[in-house]
């Protein structure tokens, strides 16, 4: 976040991988449409607990693997590899020219092996390269067993494991089917890969993948904090291709909702028009982006938010603490909305805790968390919807309340960018906000609850809302939540 009357520009976060847990659970079927009306679905499908993960019961693939030592990683590895060709020899046909064929070729290799040594994949050494890939010059799927497999599992379970190689067969079908060529630019090739996964990982939740299952509320809430994890970090960085978290969250919500086909239409232009109006990059690259929270902050984001939704009756801003003995409401920590007082309750010290930056542990491969100023204040701007809500006569305690919180928070966090060209503004967002959104929408959902702090089971939801009204502005918000 920035402060000040000339914009500047602010800034993210970390790194990472991917997602979840275990075993076989309740099978969840459905027709891929939008989630609007029932806050209780997950893109047409039932929200479900239960385990997420291999199935116990299932036997390994047979599939060959050069260079396998046998080891989970390379078990779980395999085993999505089957599961996502018999996705794609379903669906391969209905979307594109000819058949499927398999890839030619699947490797493991051992990362832990000095620089320059080990097996070669895509005519590199492996050792020391940590990493999953498709490599067109072969048509084969490699992946790192001792490294980034074991800490995609230590940080997010299995199924993150899984997600990547869903990622690297959708560049092996955009190769086979011609959808991207050596003109294509790369976030495109990368956006529709994601999307591609999503829609596979929307097959393993409807209980159609034999190796594989997922529950709607954890499970894919891993998925896509995993996928935050794992955006492009400095976007000043020209190596920066694969798009931000909440680039990268949008596609695959895209294929998980949509399916497939749905992934072919994601172009450069698709993209351009959802990055029109949002920041892409610092005007300084020195710039750390950080606007420290404090009451002097808070009452230039009050300000700011009343030019974007105002109110007839703005709510007033108690430092004192968060809970501020309401009648009619619960207090949540580290804000509050009261609705008998019209007060914004805040524990200034606690919420700028949330906003403090992520700071990665040594020997951490994979942070778990992407976190920021605008951590804390995404909180501070959902409370004040809750006035809006009030102002227009709407419920404040039920699961609409929780999705119009979260869609008009994104209606405020677009209009602060700079590229809208909103004036009166005492802030703007910055290239990483989003992105610290959206993952603590994932992680804990503050921001897409209700006055009592009462939030959805499905962080797919939390974020398909906020980023409905980043996206689509209050109409969309008014239109699908009212």
């Amino acid at each position: 976040m920035s402060g000040g009357r000339t914009p500047r520009l602010l800034a993210a976060a970390a790194t990472a991988g991917l997602i979840l847990l275990t075993s076989c659970a309740q099978t969840v079927s459905g027709n891929a449409v939008s989630i609007y009306e029932n806050p209780f679905t997950v893109a047409g499908l039932p929200v479900t607990s239960g385990p997420s993960g291999p199935r116990p019961d299932a036997p390994d693939s047979t599939i060959t693997v050069e260079n396998a030592e046998g080891t989970d990683s390379d078990i779980l590895a395999t085993n999505a590899i089957d599961d996502i060709q018999q996705f794609w020899a379903e669906q391969y046909s209905s979307l594109f020219k000819g058949t499927f064929t398999p890839v030619s070729k699947v490797v493991s290799w051992d990362a832990s092996e000095n620089e320059g040594s080990g097996i070669r994949f895509c005519g590199d050494r492996t050792g020391g390269i940590p990493n999953a890939a498709y490599c067109t010059r072969d048509d084969s799927i490699g992946w790192d067993r001792t490294i980034l497999l074991p800490a995609l599992v230590d940080a997010f379970g299995p199924m993150s494991v899984v997600m990547v190689i869903a990622h690297e067969y959708g560049h092996a079908i955009q190769h086979q089917s011609g959808l991207v060529g050596d003109d294509t630019p790369t976030i495109v090739a990368e956006q529709q890969a994601d999307c591609f996964a999503g829609a596979f990982i929307r097959h393993v939740a409807e209980g159609d993948a034999p190796h594989f299952t997922i529950n709607t509320s954890d499970g894919l809430n891993g998925v896509l904090a995993a996928t935050v994890a794992v955006r492009d970090v400095d976007p000043n960085d020209p190596e920066s291709v694969h798009g931000s978290a909440f680039e990268r969250v949008t596609a695959v919500q895209i294929g998980f909702t949509d399916g497939a086909g749905a992934c072919t239409s994601i172009d450069e232009a698709e993209i351009d028009s959802r990055r029109a109006s949002l920041p892409q990059k610092f005007d300084d690259p020195d710039d750390s982006g950080e606007l420290p929270v404090t009451e002097d902050s808070l009452d230039a984001f009050t300000r700011s938010f009343e030019q974007v939704l105002p109110v007839a009756d703005p709510p007033a801003v108690d430092y004192t603490g968060s809970d501020v003995g309401c009648a009619d409401a619960e207090a949540t920590a580290p804000v509050s909305y009261c609705p008998s007082t019209n007060t914004i309750g805040v524990d200034v010290e606690a919420l700028a805790e949330v906003g403090q930056p992520e700071t990665p542990q040594r020997g951490d491969i994979l942070p778990l968390n992407v976190s920021g100023d605008y951590s804390a204040y995404v909180l501070f701007a959902s409370r004040y919807t809750l006035a809006v809500q009030k102002e227009a006569g709407q419920t404040l305690d039920d699961p609409q309340t929780a999705l119009r919180s979260a869609c008009l928070s994104g209606v405020i966090t677009s209009a602060m960018s700079a590229e809208n060209g909103s004036t009166g503004l005492e802030v703007f967002l910055s290239p990483g906000d989003l992105d610290e959104a959206v993952s603590g929408l994932l992680s804990d959902g503050l921001a897409a609850s209700d006055v009592n702090g009462t939030t959805l089971p499905s962080g797919f939801s939390r974020v398909d809302a906020f980023r409905s009204g980043v996206l689509g502005g209050r109409e969309l918000c008014d239109a699908r939540y009212s």
